[in-house]
This record gives structure tokens, C-alpha cells and sequence, in this order.
């Protein structure tokens, strides 16, 4: 139990994958524009991250590795979350409109998160059991989540503020993300 713990803190604030790995820039930088597209953006990658993990962990545990094609796991990792979002779009706006609708713009951006991905080959590198895979993967996207969260929080404090005209829009983001990035490795003593 204490592990589960231990993997879910370091996920979340220690090795946060945005402010210590530095990936899943692209949406913690384009969505976070507004809470509800960052909490939209993060309730999408926590479910695709979970099962992307698991199938990804099953992929290299049972086919890859007795197969001896452990140099292919970044191109079938690839392979395996694009179809799988895809099998999830198509799943949820089939079975649960009100899900699809709340999630399907999302579900694109997702297949092109690196986070996604990233989070799948450290498994793989960690040499993960199943179940510390899967709470890693969650306990990662919460931190993502909280991520996009806390920076949307600055972002529509930033339009509220007068902010120099050189400094407006993505320069004022990005030494904002810095310094958010610079508090988060306070936690890195921890």
C-alpha cells in the first residue's frame, strides 16, 4: 500500500509530466486557455492514459518481449494509442452521446499527446507490474489534470490584469508555466 502511495505523490507533484518531464507541452500550453476545456482536456487523458497503459503493458509483457521485438515498442505504442483512441471515439459515440459530447473534442487531441505515450514507454522502462502500471498511469494524469488546472487558473487571472503589450498572450504564458514549473520542484526534495 505504501508503494501505491509512494508512485501516486511522486506521479502527481514529484515528477509532474508536465513541470519535471516536460511532456504534453502542446495541450498544457493550447488548452488551458479556460477551466472547462482544461478540466474536459484532463478527465479525457486520464481515461485514455489508464487503458492505453494496460493495453500497451499487456502488448510488451505477452507479445514483445517473448518475441524478442522489444526494438519495435515505440512504433507499436504508437500504433496501439492512435487505434485505440480512434476505438474509443467511435465506442463513445456510438454507446454514450452525452460522454462523446463532452469528450470527443479531446479525443484527436490525444493522439498526438507525447504524454500519452511517454507514460507507456516509462512503464516499459520501469519494468512495472500490471496494477503499480495502471496507478502510475492514473496518478500521472491527475497530475496532468491538475496541471492544465492550476495553469487555466493563471491564464484567466493574466486576462484580467494589464499586462505590458510586449509581454501579452504567449510570452506572459510561458514565464508563467516557468515559474509554476519552478514551484512544482519544491516538491522535489520530497
Amino acid at each position: 500500500m505504501l508503494e501505491y502511495l509512494a508512485i501516486i505523490f511522486s506521479a502527481i507533484l514529484v515528477n509532474n509530466i508536465v513541470f519535471a518531464q516536460f511532456l504534453g507541452i502542446c495541450p498544457f500550453i493550447g488548452v488551458s486557455k479556460n477551466l472547462d476545456s482544461a478540466f474536459g482536456m484532463g478527465a479525457a487523458v486520464t481515461f485514455v492514459m489508464a487503458v492505453a497503459t494496460a493495453v500497451t503493458w499487456m502488448l510488451q509483457h505477452y507479445i514483445l518481449l517473448p518475441l524478442g521485438l522489444g526494438y519495435v515498442q515505440t512504433i507499436a505504442f504508437i500504433l496501439v494509442i492512435a487505434v485505440l483512441v480512434q476505438m474509443l471515439e467511435i465506442i463513445m459515440k456510438k454507446s454514450s452521446p452525452g460522454l462523446y459530447a463532452a469528450l470527443g473534442v479531446f479525443l484527436p487531441l490525444i493522439t498526438t499527446n507525447c504524454a500519452v505515450l511517454g507514460v507507456a514507454i516509462i512503464v516499459a522502462q520501469k519494468n512495472f507490474e500490471f496494477f503499480h502500471s495502471i496507478v502510475y498511469a492514473i496518478a500521472t494524469a491527475l497530475g496532468f489534470t491538475l496541471a492544465l488546472i492550476l495553469f487555466a487558473g493563471i491564464r484567466t487571472r493574466l486576462a484580467l490584469v494589464d499586462v505590458p503589450r510586449p509581454m501579452r498572450g504567449v510570452p506572459i504564458a510561458l514565464i508563467s508555466a516557468g515559474l509554476l514549473a519552478m514551484a512544482f520542484m519544491g516538491f522535489s526534495g520530497m
